[in-house]
């Protein structure tokens, strides 16, 4: 008897077939994560969104790691030694992606005015009581309010009319409603044209004028991604169109640091606060999840001259978004 009639006959319960198909099994599996992750990790090396359902798992890119660490395992135990090579080399482009984008130096000014901002998204209204205890408890100076409908706009001013005097709102019911609330004077100035309100001002903060715009652009649904991209493209817009004036973008941008769309405003010199605060990761949405597993979409970009501190993601009851609140100081230029 030869012996691969033998290994046939004498070796109990586990036969050469049913490990070949074991580890078959383990390769296609392995093989379907790691092909999974890689068409979004490939996009994100390509500094591209893609298509569906590309923009929507960006947004969760550090959880993408689960997968591919599931991948890497069946590899490893189906001796697949090209997916095991694959696996590591995925593991540290998302190591590499999961590191924090954008610039973080201090400015090197003296310290002109510190202010605190919140921005929050009230989902059709429904967190607006909520939202109103936060602001009396935190007192921020300036409040940017998403999704903020008549009935929002309504309480807001009810409850504090004489506490933030100035406001700048784009009137509207459902998600289209917006306001910025404000210590400070504001003064009008042209919003961001989007399918949701994204009201603009220019307050003047103890004798500084400052750039303040609020951000809501569409979210990246399927079949609605050119319309999420255009959206964004005019917040870079704005944001690129004064590179000297202090400014202050703030709201729901429905894009995390791992979309290409949303990178394009940082590149032009807006600073993540939450980042420059050592929250760059912290997720914001869903509100029902976080802060276990979400993404961060909400955010308060700042121009060069500002500095940030003690940025804190607030929970809310009735919303699916957390509040950002954080403290920003002005510098001289």
């Amino acid at each position: 008897m030869d012996t691969a009639a033998a290994e046939w006959t004498t070796t109990p319960g586990d036969t050469p077939p049913r490990r070949r198909g074991r580890r078959r099994f383990g390769i296609g599996c392995g093989g379907l994560l790691l092909a999974g992750v890689s068409v979004v990790v490939g996009c994100r090396v390509a500094d591209t969104d893609g298509i569906t359902p590309v923009p929507q798992l960006l947004a969760f890119l550090p959880w993408l790691l689960v997968p591919t660490s599931a991948g890497l395992l069946l590899a490893l135990l189906a001796r697949w030694w090209t997916g095991v090579v694959w696996g590591l080399v995925v593991l540290g482009l998302l190591a590499w992606f999961i590191e924090p984008y954008g610039k973080s130096d201090d400015p090197g000014g003296a310290p002109v005015a510190s202010f605190r901002v919140l921005t929050s998204n009230v989902e059709f209204g429904r967190g607006t009581g909520a939202l109103v205890g936060a602001v009396r408890r935190e007192k921020p100076d300036v409040v940017f309010v998403e999704e903020c409908e008549y009935a929002c706009q309504a309480a807001l001013k009810d409850a504090f009319d004489t506490v933030y005097p100035y406001r700048q709102a784009v009137e509207a019911g459902g998600s289209e409603g917006s306001v910025i609330l404000s210590r400070f004077p504001l003064e009008a100035a042209d919003g961001v044209p989007g399918t949701m309100g994204m009201p603009g001002a220019v307050a003047d903060v103890r004798g500084h004028a400052v750039r303040l715009q609020l951000a809501h652009p569409m979210p990246p649904l399927p079949g609605q991604l050119g319309l999420w991209r255009r959206e964004l493209g005019r917040l870079r817009d704005f944001a690129a169109g004064d590179g000297t004036a202090p400014t202050v973008m703030a709201g729901d941008f429905n894009a995390s640091q791992d979309h290409a769309a949303f990178r394009r405003i940082l590149d032009t010199g807006l600073r993540d606060a939450a980042r420059l605060a050592g929250s760059d990761r912290t997720p914001s949405w869903p509100a029902r999840t976080a802060p276990t597993l979400g993404a961060q979409i909400d955010h308060v970009l700042v121009s060069a001259d500002f500095s940030a501190t003690h940025a804190r993601f607030l929970d809310l009851a009735d919303t699916d978004h957390r509040a950002l609140l954080v403290d920003i100081t002005l510098h001289q230029p």
